[in-house]
């Protein structure tokens, strides 16, 4: 048992130097590092949250172990990542003891440096275990209070609390600590709800229906991607406020849909499903690669009215006849803000730069596939984020330089009960908070008949 729980933090430690080096994605990284240092499946839990936790916490580890080392620059930077791990289990995991954590990180300490560098470690976290942590009242400024209490860079706060208010930045931004549970849309071509929860629960995974989604279950136990049910195409892993989509854009049968930014194809799906194998789904997407995944998505789950085409998004012209489409989706590229409890690294990498010059691309996209709706049809514009600029910004932006296209306010009759109250006129803006699922942002246009 030690062995392996050594194993596991020692990946953890690995993993976490590769993703603050290199930048690297933290949820690709971990499923390599499983894979790779083939970590049992019991230890799998372990190794996810040490991984995730310790990125979630790092401006907030970082505030606690300030006080008690003394020249942080001189020190390597696995040294202070085993640090951060090793604080991470004393502070927030119960069911590690001290000794334990600490123990653990000495042994990885000598296995690693020499022996200045154990006693280091050994010292640091002895004084901490001692002596208690620093308290955040001695931060005077409710921003940066906020950003180090949550781990949340100050430009990111400053800049949601100017947006949001600080009640509801302060919520959001204690939600993204909070690990996410699995969703998965079941594909109603192929099953129904009820059979599908059966198979999930008979195959040993804790499954519950949605409260906010009719089409969608929660995971409590389990990976559903290794299901049964997955393998045969009878559910896609997808994020409820992502499902919202396919209601907003008010299908019917045979309608031609152009899914202008389509990978990895959990929204291009689902519409072909809503089809009921009636009509086509033009998916969209830059990268070949991508593409293929749409591709491999559609035949999983035996839909055939999905043609897939590798495009930018902004060349749609010159491939498309003028009034071609019903239905239109631009789930646009974006900074992602929306999803930082997935992918936590990213709360780090992001600068406010990026935020504004995405606003210019998602108008691009969205300047470009206009001429291609039909009269009367519908524009859904949705992205992950939870900003203003790239979001009620944009939609501005479009509207008043396309004054063919209006605000579809018949958009709150159509969403699921649960969602209606956040509906506001013709778009709808889902905080993590609202209902434990990704930040999320949708505006529904038509074009005048």
């Amino acid at each position: 048992m030690k062995t392996a729980n050594k194993n596991v933090r020692v990946s953890a430690l690995e993993a976490l130097e590769t993703i603050e080096k290199n930048q690297a994605y933290s949820n690709i990284l971990l499923n390599h590092t499983i894979k790779k240092n083939e970590i049992t499946k019991k230890d799998v839990g372990l190794l996810t949250e040490l991984i995730y936790g310790s990125l979630q916490r790092k401006m907030t580890l970082d505030f606690y172990l300030a006080p008690f080392i003394k020249n942080k620059k001189k020190m390597e930077n696995w040294v202070l990542q085993l640090l951060r791990l090793t604080l991470y289990q004393m502070v927030y995991l119960d069911k590690i003891p001290d000794r334990a954590a600490i123990y653990e990180a000495v042994e990885i300490a000598k296995g690693r440096g020499h022996k200045g560098i154990s006693g280091l470690v050994n010292g640091v976290l002895r004084s901490i275990q001692r002596e208690g942590l620093p308290s955040f009242e001695t931060i005077s400024d409710p921003i940066e209070r906020l950003s180090i209490e949550t781990s949340h860079p100050v430009w990111l706060v400053k800049r949601w609390v100017k947006q949001l208010g600080l009640e509801k930045t302060k919520a959001m931004c204690e939600t993204n600590l909070i690990a996410p549970l699995q969703t998965a849309r079941v594909n109603l071509t192929k099953t129904s709800k009820e059979n599908c929860i059966q198979l999930l629960q008979e195959e040993g995974f804790q499954v519950e229906e949605s409260t906010i989604i009719p089409v969608a279950i929660k995971c409590l136990k389990g990976n559903l991607a290794h299901s049964s049910a997955f393998k045969e195409g009878l559910l896609t892993i997808q994020d409820e406020s992502s499902m919202l989509v396919s209601y907003a854009l008010n299908l019917e049968k045979g309608n031609r849909v152009l899914d202008a930014c389509a990978a990895p194809g959990g929204k291009s799906t689902h519409i072909a499903e809503k089809l009921s194998h009636t009509g086509q789904v033009i998916s969209l997407d830059l990268h070949d690669h991508k593409v293929k995944l749409i591709s491999e998505n559609a035949d999983r789950l035996g839909l055939s009215n999905i043609d897939v085409k590798s495009l930018d998004a902004r060349k749609v012209q010159e491939y498309f006849q003028k009034e071609e489409f019903d239905r239109i989706l631009v789930d646009a590229p974006c900074s992602g803000l929306g999803v930082m409890r997935r992918k936590p690294d990213m709360k780090y990498t992001k600068k406010e730069q990026d935020v504004k010059q995405l606003h210019s691309v998602q108008l691009n996209i969205l300047q470009a596939v206009a001429p291609l709706m039909k009269k009367g049809g519908i524009l859904v514009y949705s992205t992950c984020t939870v900003d203003k600029e790239e979001n009620q910004g944009v939609i501005d932006s479009f509207l008043a330089e396309n004054p063919d296209f209006y605000g579809d306010e018949t958009l709150k009759e159509r969403m699921p009960k649960a969602i209606q109250a956040l509906v506001d006129g013709f778009d709808l803006q889902v905080l993590p908070q609202d209902f434990g699922s990704d930040g999320f942002y949708i505006a529904c246009l038509r074009k005048k008949g």
